[in-house]
């Protein structure tokens, strides 16, 4: 199962940082995996990387210049001829951006997250709107609310001066606004890579049906390779969407449809559009689909 193979990977990442870390032996220790993950994955960033890596790669076959674009040790190369001078400029945007202390498009921080989970927030009491996410809101409430929160103000979002759908649709705005996707750009390849893992039959040949069970262990271990804002904000929107789509017989959104909202802004790289994705247009909008489906399993280690 992905858990028991996830919770393995966990363990050897604990006992490498006590036996390495003397101040930790022969001391009682409270298990906390978070603990050990960070504490490797920000003392030794190049063993962690390591150890995580080569468990995808029991999984899926990256070639070795996309397995260097994962460790980011190439730059990758996307469609529609986005790279490292487009990522550039849009980096230099968002410095100047967060020069202002501007929560929108502006590299991810914790501090971010603060602000836009009061959106989510305020969301999660309001999943029975029909359209929730497909409808555009009002687009002088909208910009009121982000002036709000880019000034770091916490918003009275009960008070009825914004609708649900002014809130659902400044969430996408965000997420676009990101100088990269959420997902991030080195992961784009490998997120293809999960998405065409098949089950096999009795005699070894690949099927038409999703393992689905690789295909959830591949994106944990997918996942503990992210910044840890980009990390900490996934958990929050897969649950929020996981949530929307419980209520699908009210609101009418389900887990595709919720995906083809938010695929572009999250998985998609920047600046390309449907057309130069082309056969992989659906691949990512099937996986962002399933990452809303099975997100209750994706953050258990």
């Amino acid at each position: 199962m992905p858990l028991q193979k996830l919770s393995a990977l966990i363990e050897t990442i604990c006992n490498f940082v006590i036996c390495n870390d003397p101040s930790l032996r022969g001391q009682p220790i409270i298990f906390n995996p978070d603990f050990f993950v960070e504490k490797l994955r920000h003392e030794k960033p190049e063993v962690f990387t390591e150890l995580v890596v080569s468990n995808i790669t029991r999984l899926i076959d990256l070639p070795g210049t996309e397995l260097a674009q994962l460790m980011g040790e190439e730059e990758p190369k996307l469609p529609g001829g986005t790279g490292t001078a487009s990522g550039f400029f849009r980096s230099l945007m968002s410095l100047k951006r967060k020069d202002k202390g501007v929560v929108f498009g502006s590299p991810l921080t914790e501090e971010g997250i603060a602000q836009v989970s009061q959106l989510i927030e305020y969301l999660h009491k309001n999943l029975r709107v029909e359209g929730l996410f497909r409808v555009p809101g009002n687009s002088v409430r909208q910009q009121l609310l982000k002036d709000a929160l880019n000034s770091g103000l916490d918003v009275d979002l009960d008070s009825g001066e914004f609708h649900s759908n002014d809130v659902a649709t400044l969430l996408k705005v965000f997420l676009g606004e990101l100088p990269e996707p959420l997902l991030t750009r080195k992961h784009f390849h490998a997120h293809l890579k999960i998405a065409d893992l098949m089950l096999f039959d009795e005699k070894g040949n690949k099927t038409g049906a999703p393992d689905k069970e690789r295909q959830i262990e591949a994106l944990q271990l997918l996942f503990l390779l992210l910044p840890a804002p980009n990390r900490s904000l996934l958990k929050l929107l897969l649950d929020l969407l996981y949530q929307t789509a419980k209520k699908q017989d009210k609101n009418k959104m389900s887990a595709h449809n919720l995906a083809l909202m938010f695929a572009p802004h999250i998985l998609w790289p920047r600046n390309v559009t449907a057309n130069d994705l082309q056969e992989n247009i659906t691949k990512l909008n099937n996986g962002v689909a399933f990452m809303i489906k099975h997100s209750q399993k994706l953050f258990k280690q």
